[in-house]
């Protein structure tokens, strides 16, 4: 079994800057593996127009206030930038932070703010997937250090970067889940794939699981290079109804309703931290490799806090002390 990993993605919806720094901080000290923000035009969590942070330029400002987590986009939408735009940003994060950014890349979803901000969508999903293969493909160049040249949706005439990463190869995680054409891209491009997952969803993760091996068979590519990283919000207290009532009193301060509401509360997971310990467990028999817990103001830091001690601990799967190579 290979070694687990504890991320928290920390939504900034609604947040104020030094709530969204403070929170982060913690993570880094507490020895959570990766930060990760969102990366929206829009809030995708109730108003669409509430307060937020930009996404790349919150990274490049967590790079600088800690010392120990990977730093990515949960993940980056591929119409808002091109791909050389992209591949420098990520590079620059990776200067600024020591060798820890994480290239975290998807189609976009969010077809509403991609309009509203004059952004094309293209014509379906399934061009938007084209275009983040095809964009992947010139990152990964540009990471690498080589030469590119493309005449697809993108032309790129022998573009070259310096400086490449410090850390090389700089991870790559895809957000994907289609069985056609999502879980192809991971298979061809992904080092870190990533999907969320309720408390009981461990047949389906199975089942996609198994699509992603196909693919990768397909793409001659070995499926052990890809590390399975699961996602969920997550409310950890001494008791189920401590739990569900400190969810309760999130829900008086964020603005979610409607299916966005419904979609947190089937797939949250509110429970004591044997509750969480046990579903995670049941994710690791089944290939999971680590767990991103996701988070919005008001940040919870008491569930973040037991996941990183208690619930770690009792999975055995303790980090290793500051500079001793953390898994990641």
């Amino acid at each position: 079994m290979r070694p687990f990993s504890l991320g928290l993605a920390t939504l900034t919806y609604g947040a104020t800057w030094p709530s969204a720094l403070e929170t982060v901080r913690l993570a880094d000290r507490l020895g959570y593996d990766q930060v990760f923000t969102a990366d929206h035009l829009f809030a995708t969590g109730g108003d669409p127009l509430q307060p937020f942070f930009e996404g790349w330029t919150t990274l490049a400002a967590w790079a600088q206030a800690t010392s120990r987590a990977d730093l990515g986009l949960l993940v980056g939408a591929n119409p808002f930038r091109n791909p050389g735009i992209v591949a420098r940003m990520a590079t620059t994060i990776d200067h600024i932070s020591g060798g820890r950014a994480i290239l975290g890349l998807g189609a976009a979803w969010d077809d509403v703010e991609l309009r509203a901000h004059g952004i094309d969508p293209g014509a379906s999903v399934g061009e938007r997937l084209d275009w983040l293969d095809e964009s992947l493909t010139i990152i990964r160049g540009l990471l690498a250090g080589d030469e590119v040249r493309s005449n697809g949706h993108y032309a790129f005439d022998r573009v070259r970067h310096e400086p490449v990463p410090i850390r090389r190869p700089m991870p790559v995680l895809v957000g994907a889940y289609g069985e056609r054409k999502g879980l192809g891209i991971v298979a061809r491009h992904a080092d870190l794939w990533h999907l969320w997952v309720g408390l009981d969803d461990a047949p389906r993760f199975t089942h996609l699981d198994g699509v992603l091996r196909r693919h990768c068979d397909t793409a001659g590519r070995d499926e052990r290079a890809i590390r399975r990283l699961l996602g969920a919000k997550v409310v950890i207290r001494r008791t189920r109804a401590a739990a569900d009532a400190a969810f309760e009193r999130q829900l008086q301060v964020q603005p979610w309703r409607g299916d966005v509401l419904t979609y947190i509360r089937e797939s949250l997971w509110a429970g004591t931290p044997d509750d969480v310990t046990r579903a995670l467990e049941r994710y690791r028999g089944v290939g999971m490799d680590g767990f991103i817990a996701q988070v919005y103001p008001p940040y919870d830091h008491e569930t973040i806090e037991a996941l990183a001690t208690t619930v770690r601990e009792r999975l055995g799967e303790l980090p290793a002390p500051a500079g001793e190579g953390a898994p990641r």
